[in-house]
């Protein structure tokens, strides 16, 4: 930009802005302090050998790598320096075949460390970015992505990183998820095509020869998630084209494809067993995320844990007599657990429920639908608070290639605990309903679905003890972007308030100021803007910015690679030119999403003061 936008960490209005309730308390056993202090467990990988596992756990503004026995035990750290990092934008770290070095990205770059102890090494210093480590089966090699000809790069080092040689080159598309194949002589990938970006290949590449072929790839369809079979006999992998996030199968070569599972529900990870006669994987089943066998030859699947909530990331022992997964619900933070095959007896390994929490009692959602203006069901989940204070919370999720889920969200159950009704919506484009439901948003981003946001409040006026002039709409990510559309774009003005963290409203902008991966991103829903301009602007309210007549809380990070933050200063200064009442308020170090405790307190009490402020009598 000629005269770029300054961004500095500030906090500004226009109009009275929204105080705090000296006569208002917390509700009892909760508090910000302790809500942001909970700590997380995540992204395990169970060691080949199955004695180990190592996982990043989020606590203290840090992301670090530690280590603990499968038994379950005390965890060791293997990393002190490793920045926060969000759960949903971070690699799982990759143990070494022979269960002696872990490789995984930080800073930017790949790093390796002995799982015995001893300090972490940058593999290549000399490489401006590394990521997605993958092993060879001789534990001395890695394949490694870069980015290089504008396009994700595949390449093949040695432990010292003296050795560099590019796998894949071409500025065609990008190349992600390698998979060496268990001889080591070849490796499937996900090819992206840049002519075709809602396509994406299945593609081997033979080591030795250099040939690559092509195992599975059709016009506009996605496939993903390569798994070599133990013998290697077979790949494994998901596709969109039976319209569901199936299974399907073939021989490296390409033959053989078949379609695995039929199960009307979205595969989501699965991982094969040693023996290769049972394939591990989680199941969506309306945002609860259920852990099954499936059987390669059939496609039955057979359930092995279905309690509400989201079990992922499974891991098999060696033997294939266990299996290491991953838990959270509604009502329970994520912890690390295995399960006994033969026996299904479960084993609990993490504890990261505090006391304080244990002593309150947070709360399960319904599962509810209701009709949007053309008449399509809209999923979505209602939380009932136990005593109401006839306010209610439409809570709109990002992506839009995403999903409202059972999983724990913390700043949920508190507003819940202080009485507000929460009401958190799958709106047209969510994933988890098959591929129509999930592309109805295509070339039509704020129109349908700002639309299922606002038949959102239509729902929420059927319940009985709510008070229609109560209720407010928040979200972040695109679930900013539909708050902002929501306020400019209701002639009814529903949402007595709203708060839109890191959240677009200039479409055209975003995508020139974004990065490659996240303008692609967008193209994938609306083309390119020079060929789809009036689409751009159609779905951009910041041409509507005088039609909104209540009070926007806006929150952004300036360390945002996703939404860049020049996205909501354009708003506010288009508000600000309206006189329309907002608050804004930017945070220098934080990326798409808040993850520094400093930071989350401050946006929670802003939240919880700007919600109290406008909602309650």
């Amino acid at each position: 930009m000629p005269n770029p936008i300054q961004l500095t960490e500030k906090y500004e209005r226009n109009g009275w802005p929204s105080m705090p309730r000296p006569d208002l308390k917390p509700p009892a056993g909760w508090n910000l302090e302790a809500l942001t202090a909970l700590k997380r467990v995540r992204n395990h990988q169970l060691a080949p050998d199955g004695r180990h596992i190592a996982f990043f756990w989020d606590s203290d503004d840090l992301s670090d790598l530690y280590i603990m026995p499968s038994e379950g035990g005390w965890p060791g750290r293997l990393s002190t320096d490793r920045g926060p990092t969000l759960s949903w934008n971070d690699e799982i770290p990759q143990w070494s075949p022979d269960s002696q070095s872990i490789a995984y990205t930080a800073h930017g770059h790949v790093y390796l460390v002995q799982a015995q102890g001893g300090l972490p090494k940058k593999l290549l210093p000399h490489v401006d970015s590394t990521w997605g480590p993958r092993w060879m089966p001789d534990s001395q090699h890695l394949i490694i992505s870069l980015e290089r000809d504008n396009a994700d790069q595949l390449a093949l080092t040695n432990l010292s990183g003296t050795e560099l040689r590019f796998l894949t080159s071409g500025d065609e598309g990008d190349h992600w998820d390698a998979r060496p194949a268990p001889d080591g002589k070849a490796v499937a990938f996900v090819f992206r095509r840049y002519d075709d970006l809602n396509r994406t290949d299945i593609c081997v590449l033979n080591l030795e020869t250099g040939a690559l072929h092509t195992v599975y790839g059709k016009p506009k369809i996605r496939a993903w998630s390569p798994r070599w079979s133990p013998n290697g006999e077979w790949l494994a992998f998901l596709s969109q084209e039976d319209g569901h996030d199936d299974l399907w199968m073939a021989h490296p070569d390409g033959s053989g494809l078949r379609q695995v599972t039929r199960l009307g529900l979205d595969v989501v990870e699965f991982q094969w067993a040693p023996n290769g006669k049972s394939i591990a994987a989680t199941l969506n089943r309306g945002g609860s995320f259920e852990l099954a066998l499936i059987t390669p030859k059939t496609g039955h699947a057979d359930i092995l844990r279905d309690l509400p909530g989201l079990h992922t990331n499974p891991h098999w022992s060696p033997g294939g007599a266990f299996l290491t997964f991953e838990f959270e619900s509604a009502t329970q933070v994520p912890d690390l657990y295995r399960i006994h095959i033969a026996t299904g007896e479960v084993t609990q390994l993490t504890f990261s429920t505090p006391p304080w929490l244990q002593a309150v009692q947070p709360v399960a959602p319904e599962a509810v639908s209701y009709p949007s203006f053309d008449g399509l069901e809209i999923p979505a989940f209602l939380y009932r608070p136990p005593k109401p204070n006839g306010a209610a919370i439409v809570s709109v999720h990002g992506g839009p290639s995403s999903q409202e889920a059972l999983f724990w969200n913390e700043l949920t159950q508190y507003l819940v605990a202080k009485g507000y009704t929460i009401l958190a919506p799958n709106y047209r484009g969510s994933t988890g309903y098959g591929v129509e439901f999930e592309h109805r948003n295509y070339g039509d981003w704020g129109g349908g679905d700002t639309q299922d946001c606002l038949y959102a409040a239509e729902y929420l006026k059927t319940l009985p003890g709510l008070d229609p002039s109560r209720f407010a709409i928040m979200g972040g990510s695109y679930g900013g972007y539909m708050v902002n559309c929501c306020l400019a774009r209701d002639p009814e003005y529903r949402y007595a308030c709203g708060i839109s963290k890191y959240g677009d409203a200039d479409l055209v902008n975003s995508w020139a100021l974004c990065s490659r991966e996240l303008r692609y991103y967008t193209e994938i829903f609306l083309g390119h803007p020079a060929k789809n301009r009036q689409v751009y602007l159609n779905g951009s309210p910041i041409h509507e910015a005088e039609k909104v007549q209540k009070p926007l809380l806006l929150l952004h990070g300036l360390k945002d690679d996703i939404v860049p933050p020049e996205a909501s200063e354009q708003w506010a200064e288009a508000l600000r030119r309206h006189g329309k009442t907002f608050e804004y308020k930017t945070y220098a170090s934080e990326p798409h999403g808040f993850i520094r405790r400093a930071a989350l307190l401050d946006a929670y009490r802003r939240i919880e003061q700007f919600l109290d402020w406008y909602l309650l009598p």
